[in-house]
């Protein structure tokens, strides 16, 4: 599965929902002519007597051209308006929609057994992905199993699971489920259900007035509104007027959301299996849907409007035309051909219900049915954590991590920690020199970020002593942790950053990445970022900015410079371009060329990266410097490092 590929494919849909969007506003107004010209015609030229003088001919009469065009210009601005409102409010990240379906963000530090397994899987399949760690939100009030990514990009998606997801999957159902998700992130699926959500609430909004309408006529009436009859009984029949059109207008989503969904499914199952590298997990969880009561449904309010955006069904539907999933049946089959049929019963976990206040004896019987419960709670929970596999405990987990990343254990911990990551984030630009390192200590001691000076002054020299191959390991584990700070905080944060990269009155290229990798994965938390657009369908376009990286790449890099470079640029179709002047390679020529081609066509963009990872691993390894290069151009394109440039240890 090539994820550029799938981009392309992601923005060919946006191209078929915009169509299907259109027909579906032009057919709502054909059917809102209809409407006024049957209201007009009964109200004027009908006798329930006798009928019409003129029959169906006096119906047609009563659509004009005129009025066509004033009712059209009408509903298209109205669903216009919707859509545009609904794209604002949804496209500041994914974290709205998380928090407006009431999901509650998980924090790093949380000790919640499931909590914490849901935070590891996330990092697992993250590193699987080779991007950075997503926020982690969790629906406490859904018992159900089911997950969802939302966001506009990689950079401010967001990863959601139900209460009963990571309570009642064992741990690699659960790495199925999220790898799920991870491949919509991937894809590109994420903008289009954010698009799809908000045309599709443009063509339900009028619907919305005519329910408003008809639940405002059935309240009690005032002396006032009796005096008035006429147009108090107009209201109810407007109100079912608007709620018919909004019906239909429904209909016509149901049909463009089971359209634009169901393959995605398909698509994001294969690749769980891929970042798993198991088709069990996916499989299994899919078979543990089947044989649970609750299934998948959830019950969140604004849960409807958004159901395509969720791992599987969140209703039950008469007619499977409306489903914005595949059969469970059908996923399961394409992932095990060799299934039996037998689902994976799991027992729904009932939580106990305190008694109301009451009497002496009821409060006696309360209590006793209270100790009762606790019990077997107890029970039942020894249970649930041995079938659900709830795995290590977190301190083995953050000891395998630093053994993998080659990392001591306290600065794992501290990256878990606000605070801590804040100070390990400004260790790595924190310069070597005694003078420089003093300002630069005194400008974090007056950045109001309390503590944050004297716990540089702390961890800085094991922070240096490390050096750089794991300045982005360390920087990618502290992301998660900063994603939780306020936005304030944030903003002091970034100021600081800044002040420590021009502390030295200059800016390192190692500096230029880490800080764009921080700019890029964090401000879409608290600022609102405006995603690149595609603009430049070939390289040639672009061959300046495309010289100016490869330039970069062959004199930062650990390889031989020309080979470097001609090798990266033979690869790209450029046989007679020239490695550039030194002096013309510089890191704000680089900021400018990196940023122009974040608008090149998804397609391109996975050509460029491949080229400069061949040419950079010529001599067996890519370099810190390699790395970092390749990593922040990744960030700042807005798609993470193609999995198939990870050769062997060359990466590492």
């Amino acid at each position: 599965m090539n994820f550029f590929e799938q981009q392309d494919i992601a923005r060919r849909n946006s191209r078929m929902l915009v169509l299907l969007f259109l027909a579906a506003v032009f057919l709502l107004v054909v059917l809102t002519n209809a409407l006024v010209a049957a209201f007009l015609f009964f109200g004027q030229d009908y006798n329930i007597y006798s009928g019409s003088r003129e029959g169906f001919a006096g119906f047609l009469s009563y659509f004009t051209w005129e009025r066509f065009g004033t009712i059209g210009l009408a509903v298209t601005a109205t669903v216009a308006l919707v859509v545009l409102v609904k794209w604002i409010q949804l496209s500041t990240g994914g974290k709205v929609v998380a928090e407006s379906m009431g999901g509650t963000r998980i924090l790093p530090q949380t000790r919640d057994t499931a909590e914490r397994r849901c935070l590891n899987i996330v990092e697992e399949m993250a590193l699987a992905a080779n991007m950075p760690v997503p926020p982690v939100y969790v629906l406490n009030d859904e018992r159900g199993i089911n997950a969802f990514a939302a966001g506009i990009t990689p950079a401010d998606a967001v990863v959601a699971v139900t209460r009963g997801g990571i309570e009642q999957l064992k741990r690699h159902e659960l790495q199925g489920v999220i790898a799920h998700e991870f491949s919509h992130i991937l894809n590109g699926d994420m903008r289009l259900n954010i698009r799809l959500a908000a045309m599709l609430k443009g063509i339900t909004f009028i619907g919305d007035v005519g329910h408003i309408l008809l639940r405002s006529s059935n309240r009690a009436r005032t002396g006032a509104s009796h005096r008035k009859g006429g147009q108090g009984s107009a209201m109810p029949l407007l109100g079912l007027a608007l709620w018919l059109l909004g019906w239909l207008g429904g209909l016509a989503a149901g049909f463009i959301k089971a359209a634009i969904s169901r393959q995605k499914e398909f698509l994001a199952d294969a690749g769980a299996v891929q970042y798993t590298r198991s088709a069990d997990g996916i499989g299994d969880a899919l078979k543990v849907i089947g044989g649970y009561i609750p299934g998948t449904l959830v019950h969140a309010a604004r849960a409807a409007e958004m159901s395509h955006i969720f791992f599987g069904q969140i209703e039950h539907h008469l007619w499977q035309v409306f489903a914005t999933h595949p059969p469970l049946r059908e996923r399961i089959r394409r992932i095990d051909a060799d299934w039996d049929g037998q689902y994976i019963e799991r027992k729904p976990r009932v939580y106990a219900e305190q008694p109301r206040r009451g009497g002496s004896g009821e409060a006696g019987v309360g209590r006793a049915a209270l100790v009762a419960a606790a019990m077997a709670a107890a029970v039942d929970e020894a249970e649930e954590k041995f079938d659900a596999d709830f795995g290590p405990e977190p301190e083995q987990l953050e000891q395998e991590t630093a053994e993998r990343e080659e990392i001591p254990l306290v600065f794992v911990r501290h990256s878990h920690d606000p605070l801590g990551a804040q100070a390990l984030v400004a260790c790595l630009l924190v310069d070597g020199g005694e003078e420089i390192r003093q300002g630069q200590l005194q400008l974090l001691g007056e950045s109001g970020i309390r503590g944050l000076e004297e716990l540089v002054n702390t961890l800085y020299p094991g922070v240096h002593a490390l050096g750089a191959p794991s300045r982005l390991p360390l920087l990618e584990m502290c992301l998660p942790a900063l994603k939780s700070i306020s936005e304030p905080q944030y903003r002091r944060l970034k100021n600081c950053l800044l002040g420590l990269i021009r502390a030295d009155q200059r800016t390192e290229l190692h500096e230029w990445c880490l800080f764009q990798l921080v700019r890029h994965y964090l401000d879409p938390e608290y600022i609102q970022v405006r995603p690149s657009r595609p603009r430049y369908r070939k390289l040639q376009k672009v061959a300046l900015q495309v010289r100016v990286v490869l330039s970069i790449l062959a004199r930062e890099g650990s390889g031989d410079t020309d080979t470097v470079f001609r090798t990266a640029a033979d690869e790209l179709g450029f046989p007679t371009m020239a490695i550039m002047p030194q002096e013309q390679t510089t890191v704000a020529a680089f900021s400018k060329a990196v940023h122009e081609l974040a608008d090149c066509y998804p397609l391109l963009k996975p050509r460029l990266l491949k080229a400069m990872s061949l040419a950079a691993g010529t001599d067996g390894k890519l370099s810190p410097a390699e790395r970092e290069i390749i990593a922040s151009m990744a960030a700042v394109m807005d798609c993470p490092v193609p999995g198939d440039l990870h050769v062997g240890d060359i990466w590492r």
